[in-house]
């Protein structure tokens, strides 16, 4: 009798290994033809190498940012009068970069950053955010009239981010969502195209004289694809 049962119970092992560990890989082999099965590719997560690259959109800044990382020539600007741009051309050679003449061009450029209350409901609500914000010592604010869906109240452009920042904190203490954006306009300017050092080195824009108060933010571009060739400056 005890020979019997020490019989049933083997018999049951074994039919559990059966069960968890050679029926799956059976199953998983008839599940899966032969031909697809050479077919098959390891999953990775897109970070990994070799996997597909991202075929989405990165950004206008990305790409701005990957121009100038592969230009040999960058221009820096923009200026609004040529003295500014021979000044600083003057200092970037002291520096031990070589730079082209300024070159003027009429372009869309970044005057700064602007500091602005959207989408109010009514001219009227404009009209008292306008006072409020001018209460707080806002005193540049204005009514948008034109170019601006519906009801809007402009606080002011700056050149420095940090001042922009600033001025929106002082926006919500008065009860109203700021929203900040690159304020852009077509100017008559003038661009100083440099050369990349031989390591590589491109100059940096806080180690440059800064604008005078008011003027346009620096910042730099690849250069055009025939950069002016007017000689050295």
């Amino acid at each position: 009798m005890r020979f019997l049962f020490l019989l049933l119970l083997l018999v049951n092992l074994l039919f559990l290994a059966w069960i968890r560990w050679v029926a799956p890989t059976e199953v998983a082999a008839r599940a899966v033809p032969a031909a697809a099965a050479g077919k098959l590719q390891p999953i990775r997560l897109q970070r990994e190498p070799g996997a597909p690259a991202s075929t989405a959109d990165p950004g206008p800044d990305a790409r701005a940012a990957a121009a100038i990382a592969a230009a040999a020539c960058v221009s820096l600007g923009p200026f609004s009068s040529l003295q500014q741009a021979e000044a600083t051309s003057a200092e970037l050679q002291r520096l031990g970069f070589a730079t082209h003449s300024p070159r003027a061009a009429t372009d869309e450029v970044r005057v700064g950053s602007w500091v602005r209350v959207p989408n109010l409901a009514t001219p009227e609500d404009a009209t008292n955010a306008l006072t409020s914000l001018q209460a707080a010592g806002l005193t540049d604010a204005y009514v948008v009239s034109e170019g601006e869906p519906g009801n809007a109240v402009s606080v002011g452009v700056f050149a420095d981010p940090a001042k922009a920042t600033e001025v929106a904190m002082t926006v919500i203490t008065t009860g109203f969502t700021p929203e900040i954006s690159d304020r852009m306009r077509t100017l008559e300017v003038f661009w100083l195209d440099i050369d990349r050092q031989a390591n590589g080195s491109l100059p940096a824009l806080d180690a440059l004289p800064g604008a005078p108060n008011g003027d346009l933010p620096l910042e730099m571009r690849a250069c055009p694809a025939e950069p002016s060739a007017a000689g050295q400056g």
